[in-house]
């Protein structure tokens, strides 16, 4: 081996020949068959990952299989382009950001090409998100075994680049541990499969002489010239991720090629496919949650929960758990803890429950009477323990913009030392914190994988200004300090990216880093694969998303008032921290967000590409790809296939509210220019006032045979610039008219109570406010109802018609206030609306007394029965039911009281993991839009009402749940609202309404 030379150390290089990028781009076009994106809006969308970093991409390139791929690194490598191989883009220390090229593995390059039962292992392509992985291995037994948090929406690839591990690696191990073999190509284009090499596997290499067997022998030389100094400097923990894994060529670890390349965050390689090493599947679970009274406490106890072989051992403290209740999230999870203000989730699997308990209870008894005792809650219920498993995974969002705290950030949230120190570990981080000034009663929270010393956390740094700045890197430094005097690993699954890169020195020493940086040559002698990322790192103060110099426009002149945000649309536009929880492809659970990307996999509609672009347009770096500002058509285009539908308001961990973002938005970019707004704006923004003047005129039917004769109808949807859709039916009469001729059943024992006459209830489904008036008086309510044309203004909001929906609420507060101010409660029955009472219209005007009121004072139906009808029983139903809740019910005021009176009703109602069906008020009638409004309902929603059987009833409260389920293929049924399903059990019969059609 004497004769092989080991390369020079990859260095950083001053200043890089600059890119013909429209000469790349042409060529990019002309060979590869994905997509290629060098637009502005998506170089902004793709500007960031998860992390404090920010480098706006050269371009994207979206390729349709591997070898597409390997055609787009050909044309890059001809133009000197730098490449960035990215998978779910939530990578917390800024390797997923690069000015690069950027390959986006995650919409086309997703398949399982093939599954080895016996030997436990397939082959995947890194696009394929971990969960869809796992539900296609279900039929097996079997899964991939490390599960990040992430891990609805993080994809393969992504996981290999970062080493993930998550909470079950506390059984599986890392990644590294997992992979059986990689097909990598380098930027110079050799393309070879690897994993671990025997001698004869070496020889028969070698004996090609082409270019593998040369990077085979440097990496020989390599491993024999230094493999003293890493067994001597690589930490023995089990959550060592920093560095590259050097480790995994020395003999004992069999020369794994593979292994070497995992979590190498796609500075040496692109990864093409991988081959998995698989687990079975655990029938059997139980959760045991210990609380102790802080969290070193906690975490001096796991040295002695280790021996009883947990296959997860979770960490949190009392701060997560405040912050999570403070956001309102996971309520129902965290009422189940045991007394403590720290507390260890210790899980246990096997084949048999009786195993499973037997070793839960194994664990009690050897902490009982020890120094370890601890508070207990015994959880075998696996839905009980999912709902605590969320408590931990939403630590990163759920510690994110905190009302009432200093924002938080990564940069030191994934150190790791060895679990025996983690007690020590933390005592001595908190003393940092509050050397440092960043601690107080309200964090920051640690938490994490305490069973392998991994912690998680997100500290207070001051990113705004030059002295916080560098105040974060002495706090860097310091705490890289401290993990290297303790034996530990800077990143303890997240990477290095450039948070830690240049930090590395501190933990490895001056020479393992030079064989770092030779390993980089050996692979990337030109340094294009993510340059400045753990090798040759840009300063972890280098490339910010914020920093001393952010200063983004901050416009004064804004409709909604962003009461959340300190009144800022820049800080608004900030609240996305990157996790993409957004980019999930499934709504189990009962989650909305994010419908638009559901359909279309594209990052730009994505609730987090949304945010990117609003972020970037603000230009706060003067550097930026958008730079019209309000008038901005890439953010635009972005927005328009945003729904509106209010899921991420909820949904999203930092409770980005992208449907109020979109309103405030068009309302800008049309302000002056009414002229350039869609015809579909005025016709669907203005169709209360339309509505208003059809009801007084009785005109109703005669508007009805003009919009649905044969050539008219068409002619009908053209000239109002919609889609070609059914349009909904004027009623005869509306409902306040029906109103001021009803005669109340009684004087209303329990009181009075407004039933809002809502538009779509009003002009269309009237029916829907009889059967309420019904059901209230039946309930000892005193009925009343606005006799004036009154409205809550939503139809302006959702088209960006901002002023004229200010003035209409305006009007509408005034008609309500005297009710108000007695008392007295508003009861809404289409969702959308009563959303806009409950939420819109206190952002609108924050200051309003009568607002406020209307805001604390508005109910649903469920609310009204369940929550302030004392006594009350709903008519015996006995019926099953299948609920679409509507997407803003679900974001702003909740199901739980309805199901609540359905259970009270005898009605076994099952909640579609449906997401939004799609037509989302305007936006399905919108032109451009029909497909995907089909597609959102083609999901789950219209399928399972396909498949539902006659006597099912099909629940829908939202206007317009119901008209997408009456216009496309439901076979024959009609959605029922809970008003008329209610009432039917006063008639002595069930609503399972079909269509006339």
């Amino acid at each position: 081996m004497a004769h092989v030379q080991l390369p020079t150390p990859v260095v950083r290089r001053p200043g890089r020949a600059e890119v013909n990028v429209e000469a790349l781009s042409a060529a990019l076009r002309e060979r590869v068959r994905g997509e290629v994106r060098f637009d502005r809006g998506t170089r902004g969308a793709y500007s960031t990952d998860a992390s404090n970093f920010r480098q706006v991409p050269i371009g994207v390139v979206v390729p349709r299989s591997p070898d597409d791929a390997v055609e787009a690194l050909a044309v890059a490598r001809e133009f000197g382009a730098p490449v960035l191989s990215r998978g779910g883009g939530t990578s917390l220390a800024g390797q997923c950001t690069n000015t690069a090229v950027v390959l986006d593995w995650s919409k086309y390059c997703t398949k399982l090409e093939s599954v080895d039962e016996q030997a436990r292992t397939c082959i995947v392509q890194p696009g394929i998100v971990l969960d869809e992985l796992n539900r296609q291995l279900a039929d097996t037994g079997l899964r991939f075994g490390p599960e990040p948090a992430t891990h609805m929406n993080c994809t393969l690839g992504g996981m290999i680049g970062n080493n993930s591990c998550g909470a079950t690696a506390q059984r599986t191990g890392k990644v590294v541990d997992n992979i059986a073999r990689l097909e990598v190509v380098l930027a110079d284009g050799t393309r070879f499969w690897c994993g671990e090499t025997t001698d004869e596997e070496y020889r028969e290499i070698e004996r090609h002489g082409n270019a593998q067997a040369a990077i085979y022998r440097q990496l020989r030389r390599l491993r024999d010239e230094y493999a003293d100094e890493i067994r001597r400097r690589f930490p023995d923990i089990p959550r060592r991720v920093s560095g590259y894994n050097l480790d995994s060529l020395l003999p004992e670890n069999h020369f794994d090629v593979a292994g070497l390349l995992v979590g190498s965050e796609s500075t040496l390689v692109t990864v093409l496919r991988a081959e998995l090493k698989l687990v079975p599947v655990l029938e059997e679970r139980t959760l045991v949650v210990l609380g102790y009274p802080d969290v070193v406490a906690a975490a001096d106890a796991v040295p002695a929960i280790l021996p009883h072989q947990p296959i997860a051992l979770e960490g949190i403290d009392h701060k997560l758990i405040r912050d999570q209740q403070i956001k309102n999230m996971n309520p129902q999870a965290l009422a189940e803890m045991p007394e403590g203000r720290a507390f260890l989730m210790v899980q246990f699997g096997g084949t048999t429950t009786d195993e499973v308990e037997r070793r839960a209870h194994q664990l009690l008894e050897a902490l009982h009477d020890t120094e370890n005792q601890a508070d207990v809650a015994f959880l075998d219920d696996p839905a009980r323990e999912t709902e605590l498993w969320h408590v931990r995974e939403a630590g990163l969002g759920a510690t994110a913009h905190v009302p009432g705290k200093a924002d938080t950030f990564e940069g030191w949230e994934d150190s790791a030392v060895a679990p025996e120190l983690l007690g020590k570990y933390l005592r001595r981080l908190t003393a940092l914190y509050e050397e440092f000034g960043y601690a107080s009663e309200t964090g920051p929270s640690l938490y994490g994988h305490f069973g392998q010393g991994c912690v998680h956390t997100r500290i207070p740094f001051d990113l705004y200004s030059a002295d916080g700045v560098a105040t974060y890197r002495r706090f860097m430094e310091r705490a890289a300090d401290l993990v290297a005097e303790l034996g530990g690993s800077f990143s303890g699954e997240h990477g290095d990216g450039q948070s830690r890169g240049e930090l590395l020195p501190r933990m490895f020493g001056d020479e393992i880093v030079t064989a770092f940086g030779r390993l980089k040559a050996i692979f990337d002698p030109e340094d294009r694969m993510n340059p400045g990322k753990v090798v040759a790192p840009y300063r972890l103060d280098e490339n910010l998303r914020l920093g001393g110099g952010w200063a983004p426009a901050n416009p004064q002149d804004l409709y909604f008032k962003f009461p959340h945000d300190g009144g800022s649309f820049a800080q608004a536009a900030n609240r996305c921290v990157g996790i993409g929880r957004c980019r999930q492809h499934k709504t189990d659970g009962g989650q909305v967000m994010c419908p638009s990307y559901q359909v279309t996999g594209e990052e730009e509609h994505s609730t987090r590409g949304r945010a990117r672009l609003l972020f970037e347009m603000l230009d706060g770096h003067g550097d930026g790809p958008l730079t019209d500002g309000w008038r901005s058509t890439e953010v635009k285009d972005a927005l328009d296939l945003c729904l509106a539908c209010k899921g991420c308001k909820t949904d999203c961990p930092a409770n980005v509210d992208m449907a109020t973002y979109k309103a405030e938005f068009l309302a800008h970019h049309f302000h002056g220019r009414p002229w350039r707004r869609p015809r579909s704006d005025f016709t669907m923004g203005w169709l209360p006032a339309v509505a208003r003047i059809v009801g007084k005129l009785h005109a109703g039917k005669l508007v009805n045979v003009l919009t649905h004769a044969p050539g008219l109808s068409r002619l009908a949807t053209r000239a109002a610039g919609v889609e070609d859709r059914e349009i909904p039916l004027f009623a005869g009469q509306t409902l306040q008219q029906w109103f001021a001729r009803h005669r109340p059943a009684d004087d209303g024992v329990r009181g009075t109570v407004l039933l809002w006459p809502d538009t779509f209830t009003n002009a269309f489904h009237p029916h829907v406010g009889q059967a309420a008036v019904r059901v209230l008086e039946e309930a000892g309510w005193r009925v009343t109802m606005p006799s004036r044309p009154v409205c809550c203004a939503l139809t302006w909001i959702s088209t960006g018609q901002l002023g004229t929906a200010k003035r209409i609420l305006t009007r509408t507060v005034r008609e309500l206030a005297p009710h108000l101010r007695e008392g007295g409660l508003v009861v809404g029955l289409e969702p959308s609306c009563t959303a806009v009472f409950r939420s819109d219209a206190l952002e609108l005007f924050p200051g309003d007394q009568d607002v406020r009121r209307l805001h604390a004072q508005t109910v649903t139906l469920a609310e009204l029965l369940t929550e302030h009808s004392p006594g009350y029983r709903p008519p015996r139903l006995s019926a099953k039911a299948i609920a679409q809740v509507h997407c803003h019910q679900h974001a702003v005021m909740g199901w739980d009281p309805d199901q609540q009176l359905l259970r009270d009703a005898g009605v076994d109602a099952e909640h579609l993991d449906s997401g939004c069906c799609g037509l989302a008020g305007n936006f399905g009638f919108e032109k451009g839009h029909l497909a995907v409004s089909e597609a959102c309902a083609e999901r789950v929603l219209l399928p399972r009402v396909r498949e539902a059987s006659a006597d099912m009833v099909v629940l829908a409260d939202g206007f317009s749940c119901r008209t997408q389920i009456h216009e496309l293929d439901s076979n024959g049924r009609e959605g029922v609202h809970l008003a008329e399903l209610l009432a039917s059990g006063l008639e002595g019969r069930t609503a399972t309404r079909r269509s006339a059609r």
